[in-house]
């Protein structure tokens, strides 16, 4: 969730940048500082924290830049981010609890609590349990599903009805897909057993007897806190403050706003095996069930060198580095992107929040820190991933000064404009209009589950269009329309892969 939200950065290979250093454990004591001012204003990070824990310890606990550009207000130990699917971590452990006490079995049915459960194929919903839910193995495509649940005005009981609808792409157990309505009907589950929402069985049960008091359950909670920073993106090579999605829907995949200070709290529980002083708050069977593999992810090459596995536990991918065996998450929301990561045999943990979803300053880092307590040579990640970004980033906008350059021949399309107005219906999304737009020369598209978002469209030349979200997370692309027996039958839409990665064929109904 980026989202990976709910999203993940793959990981690069750099060559000729090690450097020798007399004394790597100085790299928090003398460098952090300058290091991340450096990467704050390279990457365009408005503002960030930072926490190390080791051996029981808060180690370093610091904060950097501001809550929102363009104003003063600086950040602090407790101001609040969000920090999308590392929310998927207090849904897993909750669940696991809820195993411990008794009160049902990772391995149940998903059924047995949500007998509404469906999925389009019938015998994968019948069979489907809930640790099946926790490790991403539906069959669906990453992310497949989150056009139609991210950010809309659906509800969770709709959500969870609409997954019925998604065709998956690959069979059921086959093969490891990210899902994010998979951790919202986990969630679900929650209430089922215990009479309580998602939200109010994780402060009850998690927050508040870990001392994490400023945490919040619900996206819709964010605006109302005094100490809050606010969501970024870049917007055609512009830094600018955005509103905060609404993920509520999708609350147990990636909801949960916290601060530096709350989460060091979370991480010094899990390397504690769930001891807060002599309090056993959560269970040590709880943390282990969540950490051990259910699934490998892909073969990877480490930044080392090293060729392994990435294998998932139930809210937590789990990998090997340089002979230590890894526990950690990324989050991403609209605005924001985050990091956690366990190495439990040094009862090492690392935070990294940032108010920015254009940057991989989080990657970065945790691998500097992790290099510095493995003692291995120093890499000077931030910058390796910067040239990485920036080469990616110049790609992106030349693709997209070609497209406008083509719009501005103004290529006539297919048809008049007026024949690809109407109504178009999706089985999975639902309905889409299409009208002229503000503009003769374009068209405006809207979507049912998506009020407060638009879209325009301007000919290619035929039957394509340049289409360009008003909600700029939603990206830009390509609209071809489609025909059948000689007439207009419907347009693939497809949104950026932060959101999903697979297309959309709506079908011309009106």
């Amino acid at each position: 969730m980026k989202k990976i939200f709910f999203f993940c950065i793959g990981f690069i290979l750099l060559t000729g940048m090690a450097k020798a250093q007399a004394d790597r454990n100085n790299f928090l004591r003398d460098s952090l500082d300058v290091y991340m001012n450096r990467a704050l204003t390279n990457w365009r990070i408005p503002g960030a924290a930072v926490c190390v824990v080791k051996d029981g310890k808060v180690v370093v606990m610091k904060t950097y830049g501001v809550k929102e550009l363009g104003l003063t207000n600086k950040v602090d130990e407790n101001t609040l981010f969000m920090i999308g699917s590392n929310t998927k971590a207090f849904t897993a452990t909750a669940l696991a609890m809820l195993q411990d006490k008794k009160l049902l079995s990772l391995d149940d049915k998903v059924t047995k609590y949500i007998p509404e459960f469906k999925l389009d194929n019938k015998a994968a919903g019948e069979q489907a349990i809930i640790r099946d839910l926790l490790c991403h193995r539906l069959g669906f495509q990453t992310f497949q599903g989150d056009f139609t649940f991210y950010n809309t005005n659906l509800s969770r009981r709709e959500v969870i009805e609409k997954m019925g609808h998604v065709k998956a792409v690959y069979p059921f157990r086959t093969k490891w897909g990210y899902t994010n309505s998979a951790f919202l009907t986990a969630g679900e589950i929650i209430p089922k057993v215990t009479g309580k929402s998602w939200e109010a069985y994780l402060k009850d049960n998690i927050f508040a007897p870990l001392g994490m008091t400023n945490t919040l359950a619900l996206t819709a909670q964010m605006p109302q806190s005094l100490n809050r920073t606010a969501a970024h993106t870049l917007v055609d090579g512009r830094l600018m403050a955005i509103p905060y999605c609404q993920i509520d829907a999708l609350a147990p995949a990636g909801a949960i706003c916290s601060s530096i200070n709350d989460m060091s709290k979370w991480v010094m529980a899990l390397l504690d095996n769930g001891k807060v002083g002599s309090r056993q708050v959560i269970p040590a069977a709880a943390i282990a069930a969540t950490h051990e593999p259910q699934d490998v992810v892909k073969s990877i090459r480490h930044l080392n060198g090293e060729t392994n596995y990435e294998l998932y536990g139930m809210g937590w991918f789990l990998q090997d580095y340089a002979g230590h065996r890894l526990v950690m998450h990324d989050g991403g929301v609209n605005g924001y992107v985050s990091s956690v990561t366990l190495v439990p045999q040094d009862r090492l943990g690392i935070i990294i929040l940032t108010n920015t979803d254009q940057n991989s300053l989080y990657e970065a880092l945790r691998w500097e820190i992790m290099d510095a307590y493995f003692k291995l040579p120093y890499r000077n990640y931030s910058e390796a991933y910067l040239n990485f970004f920036k080469t990616n980033q110049a790609n992106d906008q030349l693709i997209d000064k070609k497209l406008r350059d083509s719009v501005a021949l103004h290529l006539p399309s297919a048809l008049p404009l007026t024949a690809y107005t109407g109504k178009y219906f999706n089985d999975l999304y639902g309905n889409m209009t299409v009208s002229i737009g503000g503009e003769l020369d374009q068209l405006q598209l809207r979507f049912e589950h998506h009020p407060k978002m638009f879209a325009t469209a301007q000919p290619l030349g035929g039957n394509r269009f340049y289409v360009v979200f008003s909600d700029p997370e939603f990206g830009k692309a390509v609209f071809p329309f489609t025909f059948s027996g000689g007439k207009l039958s419907g347009v693939r839409v497809k949104v950026a892969d932060f959101i999903e990665q697979t297309p959309y064929d709506f079908k011309k109904v009106q």
